[in-house]
């Protein structure tokens, strides 16, 4: 397969229809790649393509000099959980723009409830997006890094993945493995002029509340975290947060913590890992009951669950998180509920 020889260099963004992802990429535009983007679900990808395309720093603006091409943006459906589908999508960014010089792995899915609501499919679903996601991309992209001797690949975990709260389990068990394997990766390309970044944000207002999905009682689940992830005090700016992410990632850094809130809670847990997994237990008691129903296991999105609560409190607790659904294409068409929901 013949492929191209860029101008710039060639970034690829996993899970960046949306959301952080879709921050992301905007800023890899900004410094000068050219930049992949790949989702599972169509109708938002088009419309991040758009977006990105839309506020893309026209030709004339690039570093302030002469005219140039301004930098290419292209979309790609691919499910991360699929190997087939990720080695066609790096074949067909090789193809299209060159070889892949930076990887950024955003993938992900939130699954919100108490554990005796989550099934097999849950866990199956969150570490083949989260986990083995960003090990297929990785292994498809690195026999090229490791030919040419540079690559930068940067791995989203989270604060999830070092200290586990409550009543998001299979997001944990997906987030904790990711850290691993981002670690150990980094260890492995020591010399190689690769480079492996472990990127542990907390929270951030992305809006992704209004896409996570929510089991047990749906809506007492919402009333929690819906505010957690859209008040100041307890999430991040986005568009910082991801300036800070491709900062660290296209230096080379071996880990990004994003928040206080996060380095703090890794400093605990390091100090004292049996009080933080008893403060959790705390916490977990203090979260909404399974109701016991059949449908306990059955999914609804944020957005759902948000109008079956029905609360002004929570509507204005979540109005920050509500403009940055608006702002960072949140806002697609429903999807069909169940575990395996984009």
């Amino acid at each position: 397969m013949q492929t191209v020889q860029p101008s710039r260099p060639v970034a690829l963004v996993a899970g960046a229809s949306r959301g952080l992802g879709l921050l992301v990429a905007r800023e890899l535009i900004r410094r000068d790649h050219d930049v992949a983007v790949c989702a599972r679900t169509e109708g938002d990808l088009e419309r991040a393509v758009e977006m990105l395309r839309r506020g893309a720093p026209d030709a004339a603006g690039l570093d302030g000099g002469a005219p140039s091409e301004a930098p290419r943006v292209r979309g790609y459906v691919c499910d991360v959980g699929d190997q087939d589908a990720v080695e066609r999508l790096v074949a067909d960014v090789e193809r299209d723009l060159g070889p892949v010089e930076v990887l950024i792995s955003v993938a992900g899915t939130i699954q919100v409830g108490p554990a005796e609501t989550m099934t097999v499919e849950h866990f199956e679903e969150a570490v083949a997006t989260m986990l083995m996601g960003p090990v297929r991309l990785a292994w498809a992209v690195l026999p090229g890094m490791r030919e040419r001797g540079h690559g930068r690949i940067g791995t989203v975990t989270s604060i999830g993945g070092k200290v586990a709260p409550p009543h998001l389990l299979p997001y944990v068990t997906a987030k904790f493995g990711a850290v691993g394997f981002s670690e150990g990766l980094s260890a492995e390309l020591a010399g190689s002029g690769v480079t492996a970044t472990t990127i542990v944000p907390g929270l951030m207002r992305t809006g992704s509340h209004e896409r996570a999905l929510f089991t047990g009682d749906r809506a007492a689940e919402f009333a929690w975290f819906g505010p957690a992830a859209s008040m100041p005090l307890l999430s991040a700016d986005a568009e910082r947060a991801a300036r800070r992410m491709v900062d660290g990632v296209l230096a080379g850094r071996t880990t990004v913590v994003i928040t206080p809130l996060a380095s703090l809670g890794m400093r605990v847990h390091g100090l004292m890992p049996a009080t933080t997994v008893r403060v959790m237990g705390l916490v977990s008691r203090l979260l909404p009951d399974a109701p016991g129903r059949p449908d306990d296991s059955a999914t609804v999105e944020g957005r759902q669950a948000a109008r079956a609560l029905d609360s002004s409190v929570v509507r204005a607790l979540t109005t920050l998180g509500r403009r940055a659904a608006a702002r960072l294409n949140e806002r697609g068409p429903a999807t069909r509920p169940g575990p395996a929901a984009s």
